[in-house]
Formats: C-alpha cells, structure tokens, sequence
C-alpha cells in the first residue's frame, strides 16, 4: 500500500494563478518481483487521500518503468495523465485537464544496500522517482534534477529515508510560484540532431501533424521517443504550453473557450502569433497524445472517439502491427519515417518551395556540425543555431497560414472583378505548400477551429508567399540532384560494394587456395601413398628373391653330393672289388690246375656255386662280367652273387664255348 507525505504549506510561497492550482506530486514506484510494477510512496498529497484512486492513475507505474528499462542504468519517460475534476474547499470547481509525468528509474545492485525488505529477492532493485506536472515547457531543468535526486536517493543506500525526496517536492512548488512566466525551455533532442537525422522528413512529419493522423513513434531508447515527440511539437509556437486537453479525446476545454483575437500589436511577437491564430490546437477533441504509451492504454489509443493521436512505444509488438496502429511510423532505431495511409502519400509530397526551403535549413546544419557538440554549431554563429531553425519554422508556418487564407479569398472570389485581387501577389501561393496538403488539412479538426477564430484577410498583416517561392531554377535542379545522390548514399554503397567485393575477393583467394593447398596435399598423399606401394613391392620383390635364394640356395645344399664321402665310397668299392676279383683270381688258377671241362655236365648250360671268401663289406651292386670269345662262340658266365645275408656265392653259369662272370 503506498504511504503518503503531506505537502509543506508553510513553504509553499505564492499560489499558481492557473485555476486549478495544481502543486507538482512525487511518488515512489517499485517493481516488486512477485506483484509487479507499483507505487511505493506519495509525496506532496493531502493526508487522507490517495490521487491513483482520485483521478484513475493505475496505470502510472507501467509507465514509469517501461518496456526494457532493466536494462539501462538510468532510463527516462514522459507521459501525460488526466487530472479529474473535483471541489476545492473553497467551493470552486476544478475542469478536468492534463498533467504530465516525468519519470527517472534507477537500479541498483541488492548486496550494496544498508538495509533492505523481506521483499527484496532479486540481485538487483528497480526503483522510479516521478514528477507530477501541468508544465511541460519546464522538463528541460526538471529533468536535470529529477536525476540528481534520483541518484542521491539511490546513493544513501536505505529506501527509508524519504527526506530528500520531500525536499525536492517542495522545491518544485516553489519554482513554479517564482517562475509563472518564464519563458519556453526548449528541451530534449536539440532541432539541430532532428534536421541532421531526418533532413527532409523533418518537414513531412510536421505536415502530417497538422492533418492530425495516427502518427506512431517507436524505439528501443524510451528517453529519445518521448525528447523526439516533444522536440517536434515544439516547432509549431506555443503548442507546448497549450496541451491541456490532450491526455483524454474527450477533453476540448481549449477550442471551448478559444476568443478570436480583434486586435494586433505587430512589434509585439506575441500578440502578432495569436493574432494569426497560433498555437494550432492539433490535441483537442478526439485526439491524444501520450509520449510513452504503454500495451495496457492500448485501449484509449483504439478507442472510438479518439480520431488521431501521437504516441510513442518501446514494445515491438506495435511495429509488428504498424499498418493497424499508425498512419505515419517513425521508427527511431532506423531512423526513418515511412507513410503507411496511401492517401496521406500525395498530401506530404514536398513541392520544389518545400523541397528547398528544407534543404537549405539542413545544409546550414550540415555546414556547421559537431559530432562532439550537436547542439551547437561549429562557428558558434546564428544560422544554422536553434534559436535560428525554430525562427525559420516559425515563418514558413505563418506563411502557411496567410497563403491559406489569401487561397481561400481567391476561391470566394474567382468570379468577381480580379481588382479584388492583391496587386503585388501572382498566381496562387498555396500552390507552393501543396494545394493537395491545403485541401487535405481544411478537412481536419484544429484548421475548423483556427478557421473559425482568426481573421479572413490574414493576408494584409502576413504577407502570403512561401519563404523560398520562385520557379524552378538551375540551382534548384543542382540542389535537388546533390540530395538525391545524397540519398543514394552512393558512398557508403560503393563502400560497402567495396567492402563486399573484397570480403568475396578474399573468400575466393582462400577458397583457391584452400583447393590449391587440397589438391597439393591429395597429390602428396597419393604420391607417398605410390612410394609406400613401390616401396612394399620393392621389399615384397626382395623378400621373394631372398626366399627364393635361400630355397634355392636350400635345395643345392640338399641335392649337391658329398664329393668326399663319395671318393671313400669308390675307394671302398675298388678295394673290395681287387678282392674279389683277387680272390676269383686265386680260385680260377685253382680251377686251372684241377680242370674246367671234366666236370661239364651234359646239359647246355649248368651254374656252379662256390663259396666266395667271406667279405661282409662288399657291395652288392657290383657287377663284373668277363667275357671270353671261342671259337664255337658259347658263352661261359661266372656269377659272384651276393645274397641278403652276410653268406655270399658265386655263381658260374658254364655255357659253351665261352665263359661269363658275374658279380652280385
């Protein structure tokens, strides 16, 4: 539940002379993990009262913390709130009218805190400090000590201690009692970044504010949606000042009690604007406009008795439904603004007058640019300054407003005497706006009102000419082709051609070379993948041959005779023989002396066996034949033969007439 702090009147100083007399509020808003976004504490309210329940303000901590604020430090918005009627003690009736808020949320890190609640779970508290207001030209200094104090709070490390806070909501009331009429302070983004960021669309977004379209701000940086807003509102005079009704459609205290003005004291800036009928009233009946617009106003955006609006947003969920939300998007984190309302298309078509006149005011920004101080120029001289960009809008806007009174004059008297005429003025110098844009915003809303509650011959104070009128000359044409080539952005395409071709220029050199250094690789692998092969055949081969050597080498060894052992054997074998035929020898003479044919048997042929003298180492396959021709031709054979045992015969075949020997 939040808490609240009385208002110190005794420091209070002199009452507001605004009929409500609405002090400036300040109040706490925490983001509890479980619960959500919520008031923490009131300050500068009454004892007793509670103002979310007074004037329906539940939807103050959603905006006070919005979408993606956790993740900056320090985060800003500015929204608008309605401030319901009510009775003062005194009896007096209090119109319901717009106030705006100001929020400064901060977080900090849990552990660094000196005391903290049960509630605290989270690594980090997010907590917003809100300003209350119905004074918007005054956020410029507000701002700078909202932050201060937001962060001196911060700085104390215990949520507690509310006193600063307090001091700071007294302080407001007392600068608004000594400051009743100072003058407009120009706040947020300067006009000088505007123009510079923008250039021509600058102008097309003004024109669309006057035909009072759905108009739709987005971006990721809540600050610069709502400073953006403000800053462009700022360009038609008094506006700022004049937004009291611009928080509900419903609200048209303004145009209710607007008086047209009878009288003009042309030294006099001031009366001179409101003689022309300046501020334009673009937020009255059926219009809103919220810097920061949360999802949950959604349905006030939607409603049916809101016919345009400006409004801004952080959430994506918006852009991604732009063609139902907006006419005309201004998408910040792009920087660009697209028409999304084809009819709008040919309305804000820039003529060649508008085309200049912008152009010029954008190259005298350009000429004179600091990146380091935007806000100023470089030559620290007057043009191309604020003070001279706002002057500038503020004649072309007067001379918007003469040349549509001198169009309507004209349309009223096309069938009178043409002396009716200003003698001085050519043609119709409406024509230089747009008669389409001219046409289009006599149908809307604040053009019936400033209509209605100016005077019709505005055109013998202002004279009705466009500040850059004139036919279509050379310098136009060269003008307008340097911007379209700046536009082109024909640099940075090049630079990014170059950049690309040569990213691609490099990615095909390392994809040559990766394919060089591939192939390089595959050929060397495939020729050590053939030297590995020549170099197991070549010791396949050699193993083979060496194999085939030493089985060759092994079957010589196995086949060659052992010459040695062999000339033993045939040593052996003649020493045996010389017996034999020794003893054939001794046993033939014996034969001889006994007589061979006394004992010849009858038959042709008859083998005697004797018994050789015994030789156990005789070999077998010796054989000796001796053959003795005789006349008669027979054959006589004497057989040594030697049987399996150890017992050895010799056999004698006698055959007629000769004899054959025979060992065995």
């Amino acid at each position: 539940m939040a808490t609240t702090t009385p208002a110190d009147t005794s420091r209070s100083g002199t009452t507001r002379s605004r009929e409500d007399n609405f002090k400036p509020l300040v109040c706490v808003v925490d983001f509890n993990h479980h619960r959500g976004p919520e008031i923490e504490h009131w300050i500068g309210v009454e004892d007793g009262t509670d103002p979310v329940t007074m004037n329906d303000w539940g939807l103050i901590p959603y905006m006070a913390l919005p979408d993606g604020a956790h993740q900056n430090e320090e985060e800003f918005s500015y929204f608008s709130l309605v401030h319901k009627g009510s009775t003062t003690a005194a009896g007096k009736d209090i119109e319901p009218s717009s106030v705006f808020g100001i929020s400064c949320m901060h977080q900090i890190d849990s552990s660094t805190l000196t005391w903290k609640s049960e509630e605290v779970t989270r690594s980090a508290v997010q907590k917003a400090v809100v300003v209350i207001t119905d004074r918007p030209e005054g956020f410029s200094a507000l701002r700078e000590k909202l932050s201060a104090v937001t962060a001196a709070w911060f700085g104390q490390k215990d949520f507690r201690d509310l006193e600063i806070l307090q001091r700071f909501q007294e302080n407001l009331v007392e600068d608004i009692a000594r400051n009743e009429d100072e003058r407009d302070q120009y706040f947020g983004l300067s006009l000088r970044e505007l123009l510079h960021t923008f250039k021509w669309q600058t102008l097309v977004m003004l024109k669309c504010l006057l035909l009072q379209q759905k108009v739709l701000f987005f971006g990721s940086q809540c600050e610069r949606v709502c400073q953006v807003q403000f800053s462009l509102i700022s360009l038609i005079p008094g506006l700022v000042r004049s937004l009291r009704d611009c928080a509900d459609p419903v609200m048209d205290h303004y145009a209710e009690t607007l008086q047209k003005s009878d009288s003009v004291r042309t030294s006099d800036r001031a009366s001179l604007l409101a003689y022309i009928g300046l501020p334009l009233q673009l937020f009255g009946k059926g219009s809103i406009f919220g810097p920061y617009t949360p999802l949950q106003q959604l349905d006030m955006v939607t409603d049916a008795n809101t016919q345009s609006y400006v409004v801004g947003s952080t959430n994506s969920l918006l852009l991604q439904q732009k063609d139902k939300y907006c006419d005309l998007l201004v998408n910040l984190d792009e920087d660009n603004v697209q028409v999304l309302n084809p009819a709008l298309k040919h309305a804000l078509v820039l003529t060649t007058a508008d085309r200049r006149w912008i152009d010029f005011l954008t190259q005298s920004v350009n000429d004179t640019w600091d990146a380091f101080d935007p806000g100023r120029p470089t030559t620290h001289g007057y043009a191309g300054s604020e003070e001279f960009i706002r002057l500038q809008f503020e004649e072309y806007l007067i001379a918007l407003l003469s040349a549509t009174k001198y169009h309507e004059y004209m349309a009223a008297h096309k069938d009178s005497d043409t002396k009716l005429l200003v003698a001085d003025i050519e043609g119709n110098p409406a024509s230089d706006f747009s008669l389409t844009f001219v046409e289009t915003w006599q149908q809307s809303e604040n053009y019936k009102l400033w209509n209605r509650t100016t005077d019709s011959q505005l055109f013998d104070i202002v004279e009705p000419r466009h500040p850059m009128a004139g036919g279509l000359t050379i310098e136009d044409v060269q003008r307008r082709l340097a911007v379209q080539i700046s536009e082109l952005h024909l640099d940075e395409r090049f630079s990014q051609t170059r950049e690309v071709v040569g990213k691609r220029l490099a990615d095909g050199r390392l994809q040559v070379a990766s394919a060089f250094n591939k192939l390089s690789a595959d050929f060397q692998e495939m020729r050590e993948a053939q030297r590995k092969r020549s170099e197991e055949a070549r010791v396949a081969a050699a193993a083979n041959a060496q194999n085939a050597e030493n089985d060759a080498a092994q079957q010589s060894r196995l086949q060659k005779p052992d010459m040695q052992q062999a000339q033993a054997s045939v040593a052996a074998a003649s020493q045996r023989a010389g017996a034999y035929l020794s003893s054939w020898g001794s046993w033939a003479a014996e034969k001889r002396k006994t007589g061979w044919y006394g004992q010849r048997s009858a038959s042709s042929e008859q083998v005697e066996t004797v018994a050789a003298p015994p030789n156990p180492g005789a070999v077998a396959a010796a054989s000796y034949a001796i053959r003795n021709s005789q006349p008669s031709g027979g054959l006589r054979e004497l057989k040594l033969n030697r049987s399996n045992t150890e017992d050895e015969k010799i056999s004698s075949t006698k055959s007629a007439p000769g004899w054959r020997f025979s060992t065995s």
